[in-house]
């Protein structure tokens, strides 16, 4: 019988950093060691998994494609390439993302986890703790303890790159235990190929909501969307554009309210009253919306046109999960054998920064508005927190460069600063 791995021993070190610590690479933290590396800023970054972007390599479905053109998706100083399609499939920005680190010679800690980061005040420091369990190469069981590496960083800047969407989101659903059927987050969502001929539960009605009823179609699967509240369903393009081209170009010279008058009076010419197929417009315009609450309006991919051919079929909010299927707030009850919840995903932020800041929300939200979100006191930084996609964390990265650049420079004039 072999023999179960033992408990972990950790060791314990310090290691005194003049750069700034980033934690995250996805593209937010990529976005910022590029530009401070092209203001001559060395940086280290701090990440959890075992690549970058691991959110987009290992928690997207496969169909995903950016919502969005490319220009307004690219990070910082690496267009993408000119050959690539308007909107990239996941696997062209996974593409893009590496050879971007290449680029710019990004190279990330991975394994390390970020348990605890609090400002030092006595020594102006941050003091980041990361621990690090040593992959085992070898396929034996291991009959040693493993050691568990815990490493404190300390520097004068910290760099907060985790992002909105580090942690699924699921609701507490009455009767979930009792449901025989699968269980999962759209993060554990891959594709429609084993939904065949199955009545599928898609709980949520945002973009990814959306393409995952998309791809149960095209799979041959029988999808059921459950919208709980308004939902702002856009053309993704109009005058033979994007619509959020035509969104920022507009809000340049106009107001949001204007914009999204002009935007929902397109929208109805475009794809008509989304409201008798189960779809009604919240009273606050979608940038609006999207300004004061967070919540994205959704680009329709092709789902409105399966919801109005009855191939997905909408249905109210969830009261319950009964043994084979759901109840919903108007009586009505179906049977189901999967359901998916595509309720987005949380910061973890608060988890681990111990440090009290008017600047920052409990719930992980930087209090002020874009783009003076981006820095707090003491050297902290928040990039990826704007509710604006990567567009805005691509300015936030810009912005943070810049600043800590500019201290960089008035510290190195007085001492040494060594990696």
């Amino acid at each position: 019988m072999p023999m179960s791995a033992q408990p972990s021993r950790s060791t314990r070190r310090i290691s005194i950093m003049r750069c700034p610590i980033i934690v995250g690479a996805g593209p937010s933290g990529l976005a910022v060691a590029a530009s401070l590396g092209r203001l001559s800023v060395p940086s280290i970054i701090l990440e959890r998994s075992d690549g970058i972007a691991d959110l987009w390599c290992h928690r997207t479905y496969d169909r995903l494609n950016l919502h969005l053109p490319k220009p307004f998706c690219q990070l910082p100083h690496l267009p993408f390439p000119a050959h690539l399609p308007t909107y990239p499939s996941k696997d062209h920005f996974l593409d893009y993302l590496h050879r971007y680190a290449d680029h710019f010679s990004l190279r990330p800690l991975f394994g390390c986890t970020v348990t605890d980061a609090r400002f030092d005040e006595a020594a102006s420091l941050w003091r980041v703790t990361s621990s690090r369990s040593p992959s085992s190469s070898s396929s034996e069981p291991l009959t040693e303890p493993r050691e568990l590496e815990v490493v404190e960083f300390a520097s004068p800047w910290l760099v907060v790159a985790t992002g909105e969407n580090a942690e699924p989101v699921v609701p507490e659903i009455k009767g979930a235990q009792a449901f025989m059927g699968s269980l999962l987050h759209s993060s554990e969502y891959k594709s429609g190929v084993e939904y065949r001929g199955k009545r599928v539960l898609v709980i949520g009605c945002g973009n990814s909501g959306m393409e995952i009823c998309v791809d149960l179609c095209d799979h041959g699967a029988m999808p059921f969307m459950s919208v709980r509240s308004g939902v702002h369903v856009l053309p993704r393009e109009m005058l033979g554009t994007s619509t959020f081209g035509v969104a920022m170009r507009l809000l340049k010279w106009l107001p949001t309210r204007v914009v999204d008058r002009f935007l929902l009076i397109m929208a109805k010419m475009i794809i008509g009253d989304t409201e008798k197929y189960g779809l009604k417009r919240p009273k606050m315009g979608p940038l609006e919306l999207k300004n004061k609450t967070g919540k994205t309006p959704v680009l329709d991919v092709g789902a409105l046109s399966l919801i109005k051919a009855g191939k997905i079929k909408t249905v109210q909010e969830v009261r319950s999960l009964t043994s084979n299927g759901a109840k919903f707030v108007d009586g009505e009850e179906m049977a189901f054998d999967s359901v998916v919840f595509a309720t987005g995903y949380k910061t973890n932020v608060p988890f681990w920064l111990k440090e009290d800041t008017d600047l920052f929300s409990a719930e992980g939200k930087p209090k002020l508005p874009f783009p003076n979100g981006c820095s707090g006191e003491n050297g902290i930084y928040f990039v990826g927190f704007t509710g604006k996609g990567l567009l805005g964390a691509s300015a936030d990265a810009i912005e943070a460069a810049l600043r800590i650049s500019q201290r960089w420079t008035s510290l190195s004039k007085n001492r040494d600063l060594v990696l």
